[in-house]
């Protein structure tokens, strides 16, 4: 892994085991970090924890092995904002990382920002420059996933399992009519955040610049950490 993210112009620094990463984390400045939750001294997850207990607000990519819902769950409530089970490809766990450094602002364990709206994690509360909406538990569920990667397409399916779970009853139907009441709520918060759908490729989060030009997020030099999987190493990435 950290030989990909050299290839790909990131700057590495890898700490051994938890207690490492765990160290590094708290001593250093980086962009994002991939933490792996199977780590020796100090597994992934109690590393998260202690991090964000500290105030830290790196944004985290967590590297696990496991699939179910209710482990991808306590990784996302542990403060994680993105999650990648193994086993993944290198373009996938790029991308993320593309992604995870660009417009949105992690500004703690328990908000997001993108634009002009913050979504804080405890109150499912969505606020804009026009005032402030609560959401219901589906609502907050499809906007922290937009918002944690803005500009990404999904598609209906995609969203269909990422809120509802794979074992969901309901059918597309119900994706697209809470779509529509998020879009209704960006309206009367008066954000210029919007949800955009383009054919055959899905749902995505978007602004509007002074100009009404579309935008997702934008590019930048980013430094990112990331725990490597099969040695249980976490490696820590910057590019230039």
């Amino acid at each position: 892994m950290t030989a990909i993210l050299r290839h790909d112009a990131y700057e590495v620094d890898v700490a051994e085991d938890g207690n490492s990463a765990l160290t590094s984390m708290l001593e250093g400045s980086y962009d994002a970090a991939i933490i792996d939750i199977m780590m020796p001294g100090l597994d992934g997850l109690s590393v998260l924890r202690r991090v964000r207990a500290a105030g830290a607000r790196t944004p985290v990519i967590l590297l696990t092995a496991r699939s179910e819902v209710d482990d991808k769950v306590e990784g996302l409530d542990a403060g994680a904002n993105d999650y990648l089970t193994k086993p993944f490809s290198a373009k996938e766990l790029l991308a993320r990382i593309r992604v995870l450094t660009r417009a949105t602002t992690a500004l703690d364990a328990r908000t997001l920002a993108f634009g002009d709206i913050r979504l804080d994690f405890a109150s499912c509360r969505l606020t804009g420059p026009q005032g402030s909406v609560d959401l219901t538990r589906r609502e907050f569920a499809l906007m922290r996933l937009l918002m944690a990667h803005p500009g990404v397409h999904y598609p209906t399916e995609r969203l269909l399992t990422g809120v509802w779970g794979d074992g969901a009853d309901e059918d597309l139907s119900v994706v697209w009519v809470h779509l529509s009441n998020l879009r209704k709520r960006l309206w009367e918060i008066g954000s210029t955040v919007s949800i955009r759908s383009v054919r055959n490729l899905g749902y995505s989060l978007e602004r509007d610049d002074a100009d009404g030009a579309r935008r997702g997020g934008t590019r930048r030099s980013s430094r990112a950490c990331t725990a490597c999987s099969s040695a249980g190493r976490c490696s820590w990435a910057r590019s230039s």
